[in-house]
C-alpha cells in the first residue's frame, strides 16, 4: 500500500485544528473505562493511532493537490509524539529508535484497519484490534471497539473532505 507521507510541510491552523479534534477524542473518558483501554502511554498511543488512521483511510480519497493535507497532518502527529517522549524523559539519543518504532506500528495498524474496512470484514477488524490494542487479551472488548471504528468510519465517510480540509471534523461520543 502506498501513502503520501513522505515530505516535511507546515501545518497549516486547519491541520491543527483536525489534529486537536482527533487528540480530544482519543481522549474520551470512555475509552479507558468502558472500552478498557490502558490508560497508559501505550494505551494513548493505541487509541490515538487509532483515531489517526481512521482519519487518513478517508483523506485518501483527497485528489491530489490536496495531498499535503494529510502529510502535515502527519507530520505534526510525530512531531507530538517526538515531544511527548522528550516529556516523559526520554532521552535525545533514544528518541529517533522510539520514533521509528510508533511509526512502523502506526504504519502496520493503518495497513490492516485499511483492509479490513475495505474488506468490511468485521472477524479480522476484531482480531486487530484485539492484537494490537488489548494485546491479545480481550476479544469481548474488541468486538465492542470493531462496532466503535466500523461507526466512526462511516461518520468521517459522510463529512466532506471540503469541511475536513477546512478544519471541521465530527466524531460521536464512543457510546453513543
Amino acid at each position: 500500500m502506498k501513502w503520501p507521507f513522505k515530505k516535511k510541510s507546515a501545518p497549516s491552523d486547519e491541520v491543527y485544528a483536525i489534529y486537536n479534534i482527533i487528540v480530544a477524542q482519543s481522549r474520551q473518558e470512555e475509552f479507558f473505562t468502558d472500552f478498557s483501554i490502558k490508560d497508559s502511554v501505550t494505551g494513548r498511543f493505541d487509541i490515538l493511532s487509532m483515531h489517526m488512521c481512521l482519519v487518513f483511510i478517508r483523506l485518501r480519497d483527497a485528489k491530489i493537490e490536496e495531498k499535503d493535507f494529510p502529510q502535515s497532518l502527519f507530520d505534526l502527529f510525530f512531531k507530538d509524539m517526538d515531544q511527548s517522549l522528550r516529556e516523559i524523559g526520554i532521552s535525545d539519543v533514544v528518541i529517533p529508535k522510539k520514533i521509528q518504532k510508533l511509526g512502523s506500528l502506526f504504519y502496520g495498524l493503518l495497513e490492516q484497519l485499511t483492509i479490513a474496512i475495505d474488506a468490511n470484514d468485521k472477524d479480522a477488524l476484531v482480531n486487530l484490534l484485539n492484537r494490537n490494542i488489548y494485546d491479545e487479551k480481550n476479544l469481548a472488548q474488541s468486538k465492542i471497539l470493531a462496532n466503535y471504528v466500523l461507526k466512526t468510519d462511516k461518520q468521517l465517510k459522510e463529512q466532506s473532505l471540503r469541511d475536513i480540509f477546512s478544519g471541521k471534523l465530527e466524531f460521536s461520543k464512543p457510546n453513543s
